[in-house]
């Protein structure tokens, strides 16, 4: 009855609500893989073979395989091995997946849930290379690694790696036990990519029109998941590396807006200072009229007018979402992380 009396009073706020009710039905569920069957999906997933050239472009050390040894699926998980064993000129075996040719997209949210083994010489990635890469190449095409980890370092990475007179890439790391089950996940829209940890967002990269050289990623990607051995990163395994090495995925979810992410203004909208603990204040290229600040399970929070300085210091730590009526009514968001 209270939010009913409140709504009649105020329809500004239920337009502004009922924007955000959709805020995950404005996020509709695309594309998904629960890892639920006896067997990979091959209408999804496809498998990369062998040892690829130079160790796939890294001196990897593995050859990659479609057996189930190295790839299955095993009570509900996708269950990846890294083992220690011959094939070939290959020491080592394990697999590596992906939806080349069978599924890619441009702009929405991906989320999966996955565990990670810990080893000297062991690289576990979720990643995503651009669909044209057959054509242009890499890294003309881009990369996005949604989360990769290397040996037993205490933190997961997230990067973009693209082309400007020859291959740039700038990413960012947070602590992390890997060795647990996480959710890592990216907001990728016209105007940027952000990577969260468990709902967090710790870093975030302008792909806008403003960017320098960032054309690559306003073309469709597809997904790879893989379980690497040694490289140029890692290094080699070594006599404290426990093989088998398993990497389990729960599940790849891909989410794009109802609306079209058109009908969102990808205005320049910033957050001062993000991160905080006390105030922020925000900006945008159209004038404010209204925002909504969210926490990550959807629950409204705060609400108001006044944006140059808004009391955060009794919300908890975390990250938090902003959803933002313009005054020429149109909508835009954001999100900020709170100490």
């Amino acid at each position: 009855m209270h939010v009913k009396q409140r709504i009649m009073k105020l329809p500004f706020i239920l337009l502004f609500s009922l924007f955000h009710i959709t805020a995950y039905s404005q996020f509709t569920l695309v594309w998904s893989d629960e890892f639920d069957s006896t067997e990979l999906n091959l209408d999804k997933w496809t498998y990369d073979i062998g040892q690829g050239s130079w160790g796939w472009g890294n001196n990897e050390l593995q050859s990659y395989t479609n057996s189930e040894s190295n790839v299955m699926l095993d009570d509900g998980y996708l269950k990846i091995t890294a083992k220690e064993e011959q094939l070939g000129s290959a020491n080592y075996t394990s697999g590596r997946i992906k939806t080349q040719g069978l599924f890619d997209f441009k702009y929405g949210r991906v989320q999966a849930r996955i565990k990670v083994p810990v080893g000297q010489g062991l690289w576990p990635a979720f990643w995503m290379l651009g669909s044209n890469i057959t054509s242009v190449s890499w890294p003309q095409c881009g990369e996005v690694d949604i989360m990769e980890h290397i040996n037993t370092e205490t933190v997961i990475h997230g990067t973009h790696h693209y082309n400007n007179n020859g291959h740039q890439y700038y990413g960012g790391s947070v602590v992390c036990d890997a060795n647990e089950f996480n959710v890592y996940a990216i907001e990728w829209s016209p105007s940027s990519i952000q990577w969260f940890l468990n709902g967090a967002l710790y870093y975030q990269t302008n792909i806008s029109s403003s960017a320098v050289s960032k054309e690559e990623f306003h073309e469709p990607f597809f997904f790879i998941i893989n379980l690497a051995v040694g490289g140029n990163w890692p290094g080699s395994p070594d006599v404290s590396t426990q093989f088998p090495a398993v990497m389990l995925v729960d599940y790849v979810r891909v989410y794009q807006e109802a609306l079209g992410l058109n009908d969102l203004v990808a205005s320049k909208v910033n957050v001062i200072p993000n991160p905080s603990s006390e105030s922020i204040s925000i900006s945008s290229e159209v004038p404010l009229g209204q925002y909504v600040i969210y926490n990550v399970q959807g629950e409204k929070l705060m609400e108001g007018t006044q944006i140059s300085s808004i009391d955060i210091s009794s919300l908890l730590s975390g990250m938090y979402f902003v959803d933002l009526l313009l005054v020429n009514g149109q909508y835009s968001k954001t999100s900020f992380v709170k100490h």
